[in-house]
């Protein structure tokens, strides 16, 4: 069973993550039919997902988030272009999250 790992860097701290996080849910459960549990935790969440074929987990920490993706024998043969599409996916999530940490930051630093 082939497996897809992704580990990404970022300095959105754990509040925005989450809401990343819960975009890229809901991106993959509207685009491919993906089932996905959350269980929050107090340093950590854990984005569960699967559907027929796939399987894995998304953690999402104040710092990085790690996705392992489990395919199974029919979706191996495409597994090059899933981990493309994730990682596009995920990197404009990040990528949005980054450009509206600061204004959310400079915000709160007027209100004071």
């Amino acid at each position: 069973m082939p497996d897809i790992r992704i580990h990404r860097e970022h300095r959105l701290g754990l509040a925005q993550a989450r809401k990343i996080a819960l975009q890229w849910a809901e991106e993959v459960e509207q685009r491919f039919g993906m089932e996905c549990s959350i269980l929050e935790g107090e340093t950590s969440d854990t984005v569960e997902f699967k559907r027929s074929g796939v399987n894995g987990e998304l953690i999402v920490a104040a710092d990085h988030f790690d996705l392992h993706a489990r395919l199974g024998f029919l979706l191996g043969a495409f597994s090059g272009t899933i981990e493309r599409e994730i990682l596009a996916n995920l990197d404009k999530l990040l990528a949005a999250g980054a450009k509206a940490a600061p204004a959310g930051k400079a915000a709160a630093r007027k209100k004071k």
